[in-house]
């Protein structure tokens, strides 16, 4: 009789106390699969919603004046010798090493204009990259610009100057349209008028020239610190600042989830463990007889671990699978209920892997002390017990 053969039997005929035994191991390799998906999901939806909230990187020209700026509120009227950047130079941006995390690159170029007889900052974009950029920007009323001649008004500034859509707009001499109201977002964009930025650029005499660029570079895992000096680099006369604190802190947040995870699986675990020993410590002393028969007939110590570790290998593997399974179930039916507009991130085969690896690790390793009490057991002394 071959040595699986007898672990399958056994496995048969101890139904109750192996159903146990792998209902222990379920529960644990569940629980773990549950929480690192709802951690996943966490963090993608995470991701989805900083990439939503506008650029973390902001290149703008280096000065040596300290900015008199805080809040919005201007306590110094400081004349600012700065440089500009040269347009054509923006491509270098995506000859960064980790180029491929660079998601909207947005320039600008500013200058003050004057409307009414007051001043008025204009600002000038690419409205294809900042509306992806600055998702939270809604109109009031009307259609975002699409020709040289037609600008958009923030909110504050189309109430200053009684403006609506429609209207003609005189900056510099030359005649626009407004098109587009904004909504208040809190913003320097209220106070603004927003152009085209070729229109801008041949406004303000800065043509070929930006101001600042906004750059959304967020990922999971992205290097935000490196890729703001591979930047830097290319630009020796910018200042790149990386906007991380918003970033910073949702993840935190979720590195805090993670190890409060992990520890709530690790006592999950454990128990499971325990019961894996217990389980199998009293199939032990249950099969006192058949261990000693079977070391009477000639099997080796070796052997009786052999049988008892293949039954904890097989139901190591029945306990992973299901585990496994059960974990993404339960987490594709409580993510919408523990995160809002969130979705299950799909099935991980790479963490089923290393579920049944688990599991399989678990099992044989609270068997080994009851599989190496097996073997080392007297044959007179088990024969005494028939």
């Amino acid at each position: 009789m071959k040595l699986h053969n007898i672990s399958f039997g056994n496995i048969k005929r101890r139904k109750g106390k192996m159903l146990f035994l792998v209902l222990g191991l379920v529960i644990g390799i569940s629980t773990v699969v549950t929480l690192l998906s709802i951690t996943e999901s966490m963090t993608r939806n995470i991701e989805q919603r900083l990439n939503r909230f506008g650029a973390n990187i902001v290149m703008v020209p280096k000065s040596e004046n300290l900015s008199l700026n805080y809040g919005g509120i201007d306590v110094g009227g400081v004349s600012y010798n700065v440089r500009e950047f040269d347009q054509e130079k923006l491509a270098n941006i995506r000859t960064i090493k980790n180029y491929k995390n660079l998601s909207i690159i947005a320039p600008k170029v500013l200058g003050p204009v004057k409307v009414k007889n007051k001043n008025v900052l204009l600002m000038g974009v690419v409205f294809e990259e900042e509306l992806a950029l600055k998702t939270w920007w809604h109109k009031i009323g009307g259609v975002f610009p699409e020709k040289e001649n037609e600008v958009m008004l923030g909110s504050q500034a189309a109430t200053l100057f009684g403006f609506k859509i429609g209207d003609a707009i005189s900056l510099l001499g030359k005649p626009f349209k407004v098109t587009t109201i904004l909504k208040p977002t809190g913003g320097s964009e209220d106070d603004a008028i927003i152009a085209g930025l070729s229109a801008s650029q041949k406004l303000l005499g800065k043509e070929g020239r930006l101001s600042m660029v906004e750059i959304s570079a967020f990922c999971q895992g992205c290097p935000i610190s490196e890729m703001t000096l591979q930047i830097a680099e290319k630009f020796p006369f910018a200042k790149v600042t990386a906007m991380k604190q918003a970033v910073m802190s949702k993840m935190q947040s979720i590195d805090m989830f993670k190890s409060f995870s992990l520890g709530i699986s690790l006592i999950v675990i454990l128990i499971g463990s325990l019961l894996v020993l217990v389980t199998m410590m009293g199939s032990v002393n249950e099969r006192t007889r058949e261990i000693g028969i079977f070391r009477a007939i000639g099997f080796r110590r070796g052997h009786v671990m052999q049988i008892i570790l293949l039954e904890a290998l097989l139901l190591g593997i029945i306990g992973g699978i299901l585990g496994f399974g059960i974990g993404n179930l339960i987490a594709y039916g409580i993510i919408p209920l523990v995160i809002k507009d969130g979705m299950f991130v799909g099935i991980n085969m790479n963490l089923g892997v290393i579920s049944i690896l688990m599991a399989v690790a678990l099992s044989l390793l609270a068997s080994l002390y009851p599989a190496f009490k097996a073997s080392n057991m007297d044959p007179s002394e088990a024969l005494r017990a028939l």
